[in-house]
């Protein structure tokens, strides 16, 4: 029996990257799946499919979680296709680069909606449902630029260490309720936020040189940490960043 045998996930940005590997990672542990993603219909279509053949269920649903009526559709989705929610992923995101004295209040708005306000829509929503069963398991995604601040990216750092703060606050409001809260720090993973890096060789060696283990990290080996902070193991873990980045946060 998987680790994740009749649970019910809602894993928002699921159908591409870190997120496709989350939602395949928790069906092959025995999950059911709710993936949310915001606009190619095909990627999460396909990792619907996927989950089928493990022999797991799986709903897609398309919606901007930045828009609380688009929340409350995603996170009842699983209410009606599954009569429940175990664990839900605060994984979508967006990334609109520019320098502070250039960037637009629509770049700011933008990245801020996406990468805080999100979270916080989709943890109210389905924090409600987890509080009357008293379990739950919340799962958010920061990055090396919530820790340290990057150049360039002010909006997205901003939001990525406003995600840390949501998700301790989040954790003191629900412990009382068994719900735990923590959030995850992936590094640099060979997704498509860093096709523009992995184009260019100077670029990859600047990056791959922050990194203890001195390469990026693939999807699945993320995953893996998403299995274990959703399962019964981590039932006493709760209001912690970890940081699974190849020793990033060491250089």
């Amino acid at each position: 029996m998987g680790r994740l045998e009749g649970r019910v996930a809602v894993v928002t940005g699921g159908g591409r990257g870190i997120g496709r590997a989350i939602c395949l990672a928790y069906a092959k542990e025995g999950a059911d799946v709710v993936l949310n993603y915001a606009s190619k219909d095909q990627p999460a279509q396909e990792v619907v499919e996927m989950i089928k053949k493990i022999g797991k269920k799986a709903v897609a649903v398309k919606g901007n979680v930045a828009i609380k009526a688009d929340v409350d559709r995603i996170i009842q989705a699983a209410i009606d296709n599954f009569g429940k929610i175990d664990i839900l992923v605060n994984n979508a995101g967006v990334s609109k680069p520019n320098m502070l004295h250039k960037m637009t209040e629509e770049q700011w708005d933008e990245v801020i909606d996406i990468q805080l306000k999100g979270p916080f829509l989709c943890t109210q929503m389905a924090s409600k449902y987890m509080m009357e069963k008293k379990y739950g398991k919340i799962i958010n995604v920061t990055s090396s630029a919530g820790l340290w601040g990057t150049k360039g990216q002010i909006n997205y750092s901003s939001a990525k260490g406003g995600i840390i703060a949501l998700t301790k606050s989040a954790a003191r409001e629900l412990a009382g309720y068994g719900i735990t809260v923590n959030v995850v720090q992936p590094g640099y993973v060979g997704t498509e936020m860093f096709d523009k890096v992995k184009a260019d060789p100077k670029l990859m060696e600047i990056y791959t040189g922050r990194i203890l283990l001195g390469r990026f990290a693939e999807p699945e080996e993320v995953a893996p940490t998403f299995v274990f902070l959703a399962s019964d193991e981590a039932n006493y873990i709760t209001g912690q960043l970890i940081c699974v980045d190849g020793g990033l946060g060491m250089t």
